[in-house]
Order: structure tokens, then C-alpha cells, then sequence
């Protein structure tokens, strides 16, 4: 199920990816499932320090696209895949003159890590 999204909750969803550490971060969320990552392995993956790392879970967290949950002393984040799922519907909305080829095929396959 899709979470209904509005434009101002696409517009801070869009600007909380429109950095590079950020989307990067997203996608290794994305790829760990959800097990999810502490933190401290984002900033070691991406090479960033722990406090920018902190900001930039800060802002997906914010934005909808992130959560995390206290596992002992470590943050594990994870991707919120209904929040990026809207995010997909809210684009594809009202697109596409409803063509279902366009609008129901899937664009990339879920492979195995």
C-alpha cells in the first residue's frame, strides 16, 4: 500500500535528495532491507564523519524517507518503502495518458545481494 502523498510532502521528500550523501545513504538503506543500518557503518561506507552522517539521517528521517529504531547504543535506520512508494505514485500520477504499460510496469527488478 502507497502512502497518498501531497505536493509539500513531495517538494521535502525531492529536496531532502537533492544531495549526494543523502541519496546515497537512501540507496544503501534501500539495499539492506528491512534488517536496516547503524549509523555509524552508513558513515563508514560513505566515508563521511559520524556527526554530518547524524545530520543527514536527520534530514530523511524528517522528510519521511527514513526511520530508525535504539538497538543497545546504536541507531539502525532503514528506508521507509511505503513513504518511497508514494513518492513514485505521486510522480506517476495523472501521467502517462493511462497507458498501463507505462504507468504498471515495473522499471527495475529487486535483485538478490
Amino acid at each position: 500500500m502507497s502512502t497518498h502523498m501531497d505536493i509539500s510532502e513531495a517538494i521535502e521528500a525531492f529536496d531532502a535528495l537533492a544531495q549526494r550523501t543523502r541519496l546515497q545513504t537512501l540507496k544503501l538503506l534501500v539495499q539492506a532491507g528491512e534488517s536496516g543500518v547503524p549509523a555509524g557503518e552508513l558513515a563508514k561506507a560513505l566515508g563521511v564523519p559520524h556527526n554530518t552522517m547524524s545530520a543527514h539521517l536527520g534530514v530523511l528521517t524528517t522528510a519521511g524517507l527514513a526511520e530508525s529504531e535504539r538497538r543497545g547504543r546504536s541507531m539502525i535506520y532503514r528506508a521507509r518503502y511505503a513513504m518511497l512508494r508514494g513518492l513514485i505514485d505521486y510522480l506517476m500520477m495523472d501521467c502517462c495518458q493511462g497507458l498501463p504499460e507505462i504507468v504498471d510496469a515495473p522499471s527495475i527488478a529487486c535483485k538478490p545481494t
